[in-house]
């Protein structure tokens, strides 16, 4: 099939371009820079220069494809709500170019928000406002409009061994400059994980088969505990760890103290049943011990 990827070059749009290429699959990346040009070609793919806020060349790309997955998001805290419009405008832009073909317009998404006090499904929705995930909810109704929608909702740490520039690598650059490794409260709050080729796996696997189902977790440990993230970091980078009082965590950690003592655990039950996935690569516990968030030299002699 031949698919066109936005994000084809980032963390976890490498691994996806990757795995569809290994698959015999024809991709297309959409690249701003010379460097993200150069990483897709590199991967196997071919390249169409343009950005997020280039309709055109958004149009004839998911034109000519079979499939649109749609990995990039402007990921601008400070001025998070154009972020999300420049998103939306996007997505709009898909539909438009596949209305009533048939084809299929996966976007990637996140379990954190969807419910409160136990582990989100594929089944549930946003109970917790999020005007993102209300880009979600309108690619689940283009089903009407003849579009197989796709909604990959990914872990809070997609986690591998080199180059993840999300949360838990900020968590070690924090531990790095404050000579600890904080968690917050208790340490009880729990995120999601997987593995970015885990998760590569399964958006292959969702989107040959699309029909299985209209949400995917990517989700291969329900929960991992934020004490034993900050505990691990803390061994590999010997420092001691620090409880960090949920008041002060915006301060302590940055802008991902609002997210590290809020509890995201979530469930890939269906998932895996629809799709046939199973997680194989090693857990985050086990990518952060093998130095896969290493920010410098150990901190102690």
């Amino acid at each position: 099939m031949r698919y066109f990827i936005t994000g084809a070059s980032g963390w976890i749009g490498s691994a996806v371009t990757r795995e569809l290429v290994a698959a015999g699959h024809e991709v297309t990346g959409l690249a701003r820079s010379d460097a993200s040009a150069a990483a897709i070609t590199a991967l196997g793919g071919d390249v169409v220069r343009g950005s997020l806020t280039d309709p055109a060349v958004l149009r004839d790309a998911a034109t000519g494809s079979d499939v649109v997955v749609h990995l990039a998001f402007i990921h601008d805290f400070s001025d998070f709500l154009t972020s999300v419009q420049v998103d939306r405008a996007a997505i709009e832009t898909f539909a438009s170019a596949l209305d009533g073909t048939g084809k299929t317009l996966a976007i990637a998404a996140g379990v954190a928000g969807l419910v409160v006090g136990r582990p989100a499904t594929e089944e549930d929705v946003v109970q917790i406002p999020n005007p993102r995930a209300d880009n979600s909810t309108f690619v689940l109704s283009l089903a009407d409009r003849g579009v197989k929608p796709l909604i990959l909702r990914f872990a809070p740490s997609v986690h591998g061994t080199a180059g993840d520039h999300g949360f838990v690598k900020t968590l070690a650059e924090v531990a790095r400059e404050r000579g600890a490794s904080g968690y917050v409260g208790d340490g009880s709050s729990r995120w999601a994980a997987v593995h970015r080729d885990d998760a590569a796996r399964l958006v292959r696997l969702a989107t040959e088969a699309p029909d299985r189902g209209t949400v995917v977790h990517a989700i291969a440990e329900e929960g991992v505990p934020s004490k034993a993230i900050a505990e691990a970091l803390a061994a590999r980078l010997g420092v001691p760890t620090t409880s960090v009082p949920p008041e002060q965590a915006s301060e302590h950690f940055g802008w991902v103290g609002a997210f590290f003592g809020q509890d995201f655990p979530a469930t890939s039950i269906l998932t895996r049943e629809r799709w046939g996935w199973q997680p194989t690569q090693q857990t985050l516990l086990d990518d952060i011990a093998a130095g896969g968030y290493d920010v410098a030299e150990r901190l102690t002699a």
